[in-house]
């Protein structure tokens, strides 16, 4: 196959184009060595290779600089041992990133003091590590530039839209991607990815497959809930010929397809459960049959799930087996709805605004002010594909290059008569219905009245802030700027 897709369309492989090369080209990744020691040098640039990794070594600084400056922009990861014949490594490090403007730079030590640190951090290096008879925990380190490395330059952001890593700066999406960074390397853990319809579970797994060593291999989708349950088997293990009607010849399924890459299972709570004990199967032997036949063949792929649904009220429904989840669920990753993740919407809406901008040729301005508190104060119940269509829409309606109220969809200007100047809704009190607070005409203000109602849902909901956000009917986020607002988000729990 020198090109295929998925039952969703996505580009699965160009297989053609990596046997002749020209991918391993694209993903080629160097480093400089500037080591004194040439044995030392030697083995590290050996074990280096064997990871497919290109490797220059300089044994003096007069060398590394010569070496930096004539492959302008070359190296990814410089290794800079701290003494070297004829200078200092640290002394070296800002003639090196002059050239060298986007590389890693490591010094290396055989004895760390905390001065030398210092200096080599405040000279531009990324990190101090103390050399040891064992090259392997520098061959580590590297390797982990290595696969940052690929997610920069690949690309990882929403959908088609190329952009480095899971886009969000919020605590919980820094969470988020600290866990799948961790795991990433484990290429035979399972990970369950959970959230909500639209929050961005395919985009998380395909964020994982570019962090792993299985990076240049294929990463294949398959939709739980579009085919049916013998379609599925079909699709995920191959057949043969004859094996059921229309079987008119052998096909390899999506566990072989995909090598050593990544398999992901979409809304896997909806796989029929006479399936859920073949896949069961695979997860525990990493072998699989093809359907109408007995012959077996190893699973290398990494297997990565993701559901919408809660699976352990499945299990308890007898839709979803018990051990499936369990083998599932080994390191689970729970995504964030965008409601919840404060300011990341405008992060994730301007991402958008300057993808669609380039993608139809035209010049949009920043948003406005408006347009942002009107961001802020939506709860999202798409998430961040209803944001993305929003602002695709937006885009293309908008004949002055600016986003406006009136391009935005009616759900979320509506209420814009319950904004006041300086951007707070008001809404909670129409939302909140009858509540048993005092309220004294001629006494209170909204502002006192809005407080009263927000110490009432804290009482009710047990200090429990997303709890009282839902029993006042508005986001998480917009609770925590009220909390803020009257200075009481100390007071509270922090959940």
């Amino acid at each position: 196959m020198a090109e295929s897709t998925n039952q969703k369309g996505d580009l699965r492989f160009d297989e053609a184009k990596y046997l002749q090369g020209d991918l391993q080209n694209d993903e080629s990744f160097r480093v400089l060595v500037i080591e004194d020691q040439e044995l030392y040098a030697q083995a590290l640039c050996d074990a280096l290779a064997r990871q497919g990794v290109e490797c220059d070594i300089a044994n003096t600084a007069a060398a590394g600089i010569a070496s930096a400056s004539a492959h302008t922009d070359t190296y990814q990861a410089i290794l800079l041992d701290h003494k070297l014949p004829d200078d200092e490594g640290t002394n070296i490090i800002p003639l090196l990133l002059r050239k060298q403007k986007k590389t890693s730079v490591f010094v290396m030590t055989a004895y760390e003091t905390i001065p030398n640190a210092i200096k080599a951090i405040r000279q531009g290096a990324d990190d101090y590590i103390i050399k040891d008879t064992s090259v392997q925990p520098l061959v580590d380190r590297i390797m982990e530039v290595r696969r940052r490395w690929r997610v920069r330059r690949r690309g990882s952001g929403w959908d088609e839209h190329r952009k480095d890593g899971l886009l969000g700066e919020s605590r919980t999406m820094v969470a988020v991607r600290e866990q799948i960074e961790k795991v990433a390397p484990m290429s035979e853990t399972s990970v369950l990815f959970t959230g909500e319809t639209g929050v961005g579970k395919e985009v998380a797994a395909r964020y994982l497959h570019n962090l792993s060593e299985s990076s240049s291999s294929p990463f294949i989708s398959v939709d739980c809930v579009a085919l049916p349950s013998n379609l599925v088997e079909s699709l995920l293990f191959g057949h043969e010929k004859g094996a059921f009607t229309g079987a008119h010849q052998s096909r390899d399924g999506v566990f072989k397809e995909a090598g050593a890459g990544t398999v992901f299972l979409d809304e896997i709570g909806d796989m029929d459960i006479s399936l859920q004990g073949k896949l069961l199967r695979v997860l525990e032997t990493r072998r699989f049959h093809r359907v109408g036949s007995v012959k077996e063949y190893d699973v290398k792929a990494r297997i990565i799930a993701a559901t919408n649904k809660d699976l352990l009220q499945l299990v308890k429904q007898g839709s979803f087996r018990f051990d499936l989840y369990q083998r599932l669920s080994i390191f689970p990753v729970h995504l964030p709805p965008l409601r919840d993740r404060g300011e990341d919407a405008l992060l994730m809406a301007q991402h958008f605004v300057d993808f669609f901008a380039t993608k139809l040729g035209r010049k949009i301005h920043p948003l406005s002010k408006t347009v942002k508190e009107h961001i802020l104060a939506y709860d999202f119940p798409g998430n961040v594909r209803e944001l993305k269509n929003i602002i695709d829409r937006a885009i293309i309606i908008s004949e002055t290059g600016h986003i406006e109220l009136e391009h935005l969809p009616l759900r979320m200007t509506s209420k814009s008569s319950q904004l006041n100047k300086a951007g707070e809704s008001e809404s909670v009190v129409v939302r909140l219905g009858p509540a048993a607070i005092d309220f004294i005409p001629g006494v209170d203000t909204m502002d006192t009245l809005e407080e009263k109602m927000i110490i009432h849902a804290l009482e009710q909901t047990n200090g429990i802030k997303s709890e009282a956000a839902r029993f006042l009917g508005i986001s998480r986020f917009q609770l925590l700027r009220r909390l803020q607002k009257y200075r009481m988000q100390n007071d509270t729990k922090t959940n």
